[in-house]
């Protein structure tokens, strides 16, 4: 269990709004078991059908910064009015469980979690950080136009916003240039591949 837990990854992936991210990020967990997601903290409302500790764990606005005050948070945001949160317990206990964490965040939480894990031994032993990008900037305002859930002032914010974001690809280990769903999944599974083998996350090979 040791080897495997010294080997177990925290994958963390950023990209722009409409940038592929979400999809590759379902398509990892759909076809790896050892991958796992973390339950992140919130303190809007339950919607209908959701459960704590299921899909968020719900605090009110007083327990979670009290929470933030201690330190428990790996990032946290506040957006649109609601504040949420990844709890660093959750990330190091599947951790430790041998687990391939997945993390979806944005590049404000991506730099959050860098610093974090530059005091944090564990945490930088099992990071590996990727950004992806869209073709080109006129896809990506193609897919935010189809996916028709913005107005075109939104839309035009959220390419500004975009452009922002990818500049900061250069502070990742990996960037992906999204193309095809199945050729997005399978760089980053040469990514995983590659970083397991990695010399720092290896242990001795043993010889007769």
């Amino acid at each position: 269990m040791a080897a495997e837990q010294s080997n177990s990854l925290l994958i963390l992936i950023s990209a722009p709004s409409g940038g592929g991210k979400t999809t590759l990020c379902e398509q990892l967990l759909a076809t790896d078991p050892n991958i796992v997601r973390v339950i992140t903290c919130t303190t809007r409302p339950p919607r209908e059908g959701e459960q704590d500790g299921v899909d968020y764990y719900f605090l009110d606005v007083e327990t979670f910064r009290r929470r933030v005050g201690a330190g428990d948070f790996l990032e946290h945001a506040n957006v649109h009015g609601n504040l949420y949160g990844t709890l660093k317990s959750e990330v190091l206990s599947k951790l430790d469980l041998g687990k391939n964490v997945l993390l979806s965040v944005d590049v404000q939480g991506a730099a959050a979690i860098r610093e974090r894990a530059e005091t944090d031994l564990r945490l930088k032993q099992a990071l590996v950080t990727v950004f992806i990008t869209p073709p080109s900037m006129k896809t990506l305002e193609e897919r935010l136009k189809t996916r028709g859930k913005d107005s075109p002032d939104v839309i035009d914010r959220r390419l500004g916003v975009a452009r922002e974001e990818i500049a900061q690809w250069k502070f990742y280990d990996y960037l992906i240039p999204s193309t095809t769903i199945r050729e997005d999944l399978r760089r980053m599974e040469a990514i995983l591949i590659a970083e397991k083998m990695r010399q720092s996350r290896a242990t001795s090979p043993l010889f007769d």
